[in-house]
């Protein structure tokens, strides 16, 4: 399997097909990059260079015991990058995902980043503070990790139900969805699940937002029950100097999925948008 060494030595699996300007995709917690072959599949198909890699911890990575934080989740997508020799790359992130890609941003800067695209993710800040009123309560988080700790297998059907609204009255949501994601979470190690919780709640993205300075798509459903628009995309948008926001209405957490056309559609047009053909046609 193809993987590239971080700096303290794990391995980090990751796929590349096809060819062109690189877009690289961050999941979001506790899947892998299994979770955008949609995505993958189409880019390749129009001419990009798509590339997912599984987060330490999770998938085909190695399961390290330290390192399950976001700073060190910005230097494995650093050293995937450096090891690649990308330039010019989109980062797409979902979730925390979205987290990694902006922390990755603010600790690497933008020298190699063409544009951004945010999807349900999680800046600019999750957890309730003095500093952050708008924040989700710590005993959310907690339920969460003693739901881990009791039973996990079971916690991720549940969780998924939430995940991509199918607990909403009329939800068509199909039982294949759901599978994988219970699949792709198990893939998960149980530090890299636990610790993350921690990582992507936690973590203050203000200050990694405002540095930003490239073009930024933010997508967030406005029924998302794990990360409320109100709590992430929201705020992110008024942070990032220049972003556009696209609410897409009723939509959940896993909204590449339950509204996959039009997420492919507005990713295309973005990512066409910064390329190097796409930027000349929007100049004239």
């Amino acid at each position: 399997m193809p993987d590239i060494s971080a700096r303290d030595g794990a391995q980090i699996f990751y796929k590349d097909w096809g060819t062109g300007q690189p877009v690289v995709f961050s999941h979001g917690w506790p899947l892998n990059a299994d979770a955008w072959d949609e995505q993958l599949h189409v880019l390749a198909s129009q001419g990009y260079r798509a590339i997912a890699h599984d987060r330490r911890g999770h998938g085909r990575s190695s399961q390290t015991w330290t390192g399950n934080d976001m700073n060190t989740y910005a230097d494995d997508l650093a050293a995937l990058v450096e090891s690649l020799q990308l330039t010019e790359v989109i980062h797409v992130g979902h979730s925390t995902g979205g987290g990694e890609v902006v922390r990755y941003i603010g600790r690497h800067g933008t020298r190699r980043v063409a544009g951004a695209v945010l999807v349900g993710a999680v800046p600019p800040w999750l957890i309730k503070t003095p500093d952050n009123p708008e924040g989700l309560p710590i005993e959310v988080f907690d339920q969460i990790r003693a739901a881990i700790r009791a039973d996990r297998s079971q916690f991720w059907k549940d969780f998924s139900l939430m995940f991509y609204g199918a607990n909403r009255p009329g939800a068509r949501v199909s039982r294949g969805v759901l599978d994988a994601f219970w699949r792709l979470s198990m893939q998960a190690g149980m530090t890299a699940a636990y610790d993350g919780i921690k990582a992507f709640s936690e973590t203050d993205f203000r200050e990694d937002l405002k540095k930003m300075s490239i073009p930024t798509l933010v997508i967030h459903g406005d029924d998302d029950q794990v990360v409320p628009l109100a709590v992430g995309g929201r705020r992110s948008s008024r942070l990032i100097k220049g972003a556009t926001l696209k609410v897409y209405e009723g939509a959940p957490h896993g909204l590449m999925s339950t509204h996959q056309q039009r997420f492919n559609e507005d990713l295309l047009e973005f990512v066409h948008q910064m390329s190097p053909a796409g930027r000349y046609e929007v100049a004239r």
